[in-house]
């Protein structure tokens, strides 16, 4: 194997966010008088927010004051054009100034803002056409032309009603109902999206900044390898635990890739793993973080607000998911090291139990939060508090501290991260606000329903595949919103429990950050290793295959809300243990290895035995079993292949 070119890997934390920055999103740092006013309102919104979690703020003031701060820092972190990159235009100035005014107008009279959405006023209407045209702006800027469009198409279809085609055909709305109920009321700009944005997010941003700074993600990194680097499969497991500590404090896929691969690449190639194999297997377990307790993607706090339960409930639905995901890996890892005869690798790692006794605070982060919860508190105290004891914690010892540069570092990093998160929920916000107005969900729900002829697996296929069609141009948040008042409606006509539904449009939101053509966390991968990104791509589908298969485990049947842990006990162990065992044949299958290399026959009899054991119910276990049995009899009874070279 040859060596990647010189210079491929990031060497330091700045080439890493650039790596970061060049799929996710390019953002300035501007220096002198004017960064440092910058940093201090980054530092300002991210206070404003742990103050308003013991503060009584009004709803809607609330929100508005979050996405006041979020329009503003947007046009000043973000440049507009390539060559506005390094610093500040007046034109940004000009839209940040803007933004304060479209809205700072709520604030003029509060009172009668709110009981005008159905007759609003000249003003009203100048600014609110004028938030919406800025939020439009600062998401070509922060997220891209894709959602931009998207989202422009909503707009669109609310005054083009009357003039399309059934089903699509309504009575259609002029600027003034628009405005009044994207920018007036609850249930536009200012709805459920940035209500999550500016409490459940914006918090769980800071805590991951405080985390970060206090050097968790180096130590999470030191013990991954520590703990499983004894092993001929030691590289693969590494990355994957690091992944899965590392991940859930920063809450990017992306992030969580390039960080570890940067560390871990060189041990996989070592190791004996070619670029695109390795490339898969980083992007893999950064993209399972983010599905994983304790702290899920930004969707999850979605769920928990959009259905009305808590953020506890939503990390204990994932619980045996996330188990199922990662035991995967694990047995791909296993397998992987078999059919490419996989080295051991020497690393220098320290002592584990040593290390766990200098830093064990730092390990707090996986389950501070939800004992908060459990105790009581809700999510928004919990991580509220989880924030003030990692500070506090981490001068436990000098070199972990929070010291005040540090500190205001993670505040301004807190902030900083949540920008392009908050602008593609008010952007999400007016397509469900458009949808609510126009009734499209329930049209689409049956469109849908109707396109499957009424059956649930086929409507769960053709949503999947939405779904990955809306995750090819969109982020995750925006894309689980869209499916949200679209698809959830359709799945539970067919009685998919509310609960299963959501949990399916998450994780197959998530997922399109690994698919093909253009999965993110693969072609950062890629990027890093140097290998062909669609290969990259398709080996990151081998490994997340699992994430791709549990959505349907707990849908296609009631058998399997046990795997969310919404059933009897019985039910929850019997489902758990097949799918297991089902999960573990598909990998075999895949793989093309159990006791030794597969034929293409014996691949697709484990292929089908494995989907048989993962159907929830228990009538298919015994065929699966007998199919099972007989590949592995006739692998110890015959002699292996000739091998090839």
């Amino acid at each position: 194997m040859t060596e990647p070119p010189a210079g491929q890997l990031p060497k330091s934390a700045a080439e890493l966010e650039e790596l970061v920055e060049s799929f996710e999103g390019k953002t300035r740092h501007p220096t002198g008088l004017l960064g440092r006013a910058i940093t201090a309102a980054l530092v300002v919104m991210s206070l404003y927010h742990l103050w308003a979690t013991t503060a009584n703020v009004v709803t809607q003031i609330h929100r508005t004051i979050h996405l006041l701060f979020v329009l503003v820092l947007t046009f000043l972190v973000y440049p507009g054009w390539k060559g506005a990159a390094r610093r500040i235009h007046p034109t940004d100035v000009v839209l940040s100034l803007a933004s304060a005014a479209a809205l700072g107008y709520v604030f003029v009279d509060f009172e009668g803002f709110i009981y005008r959405a159905v007759v609003p006023t000249t003003w009203d209407l100048v600014f609110g056409v004028l938030t919406i045209l800025l939020i439009l702006e600062a998401t070509r800027r922060s997220v891209g032309n894709a959602l931009l469009v998207v989202v422009g198409g909503f707009i669109l279809y609310a005054f083009a009603g009357p003039w399309l085609p059934a089903p699509w055909t309504h009575r259609g709305y002029d600027v003034a109902r628009l405005v009044g109920q994207l920018y007036m009321t609850l249930e536009g700009i200012f709805g459920v999206p940035i209500a999550v944005s500016s409490t459940f997010i914006i918090l769980f941003t800071i805590y991951g900044a405080f985390l970060d700074q206090s050097g968790a993600g180096k130590f999470f990194v030191d013990l991954a390898f520590a703990l499983t680097g004894r092993r001929r499969t030691g590289a693969g497991q590494a990355v994957t635990v690091a992944s899965f500590l590392l991940g859930g404090p920063s809450g990017s896929g992306v992030a969580t890739t390039v960080t570890v691969g940067a560390i871990a690449y060189p041990l996989l190639q070592k190791a004996g793993y070619d670029r695109e194999s390795a490339g898969g297997l980083l992007s893999a377990g950064g993209i399972g973080a983010v599905i994983s307790p304790p702290i899920l993607g930004a969707a999850a706090f979605l769920i928990a607000e959009i259905l009305k339960i808590t953020y506890l409930q939503v990390l204990v639905m994932a619980i045996i998911p996330t188990i199922l995901y990662y035991l995967s890996i694990f047995l791909m890892i296993e397998l992987d090291a078999r059919r490419f005869g996989l080295r051991f690798v020497e690393m220098e790692t320290r002592n584990p139990w040593l290390l766990t006794r200098q830093y064990w605070y730092l390990l707090t982060s996986l389950i501070v939060i939800p004992a908060f919860m459990v105790v009581g508190f809700t999510a928004i105290k919990a991580v509220f508090w989880a924030t003030i004891v990692a500070w506090a914690a981490s001068y436990l010892r000098r070199d972990t501290s929070l010291r005040p540069h540090k500190l205001v570092t993670a505040l301004a990093n807190g902030s900083r991260q949540i920008l392009n998160i908050a602008v593609t929920t008010a952007a999400a916000g007016i397509i469900v606000g458009v949808v609510n107005l126009t009734g499209l969900g329930l049209r689409l729900s049956d469109i849908i329903i109707g396109f499957a002829g009424g059956n649930l697996i086929l409507t769960l296929i053709y949503s999947a595949i939405a779904l990955w069609v809306l995750g090819l141009a969109l982020p995750i948040t925006a894309t689980y919103i869209i499916a949200a008042v679209i698809v959830a409606p359709a799945l539970i006509k067919l009685g998919v429990s509310e609960l299963a539904a959501h949990m399916f449009i998450f994780y197959y939101a998530v997922l399109s950050e690994v698919s093909p053509p253009v999965g993110l966390s693969p072609m950062a991968a890629a990027a890093l290793t140097g290998g062909n990104p669609f290969k990259t791509m398709l080996m990151a589908w081998k490994y997340t295959l699992p994430a791709f298969i549990v959505p349907f485990m707990f849908t296609v049947h009631p058998d399997g809300m046990g795997l969310l842990l919404q059933a009897p006990a019985a039910d929850v162990i019997r489902v758990s243990i097949t799918s297991i065992i089902g999960l573990a044949t598909v990998a075999a299958g895949i793989n093309g290895w159990l006791l030794r290399k597969t034929t293409l026959l014996e691949r697709i009899v484990l292929i089908i035995a494995g989907i048989l054991f993962i159907y929830p119910t228990s009538s298919p276990d015994f065929i699966a079993a007998v199919m099972v049995a007989a590949v592995i009899a006739f692998q110890t009874l015959t002699k292996p292949a000739p091998q090839t070279q």
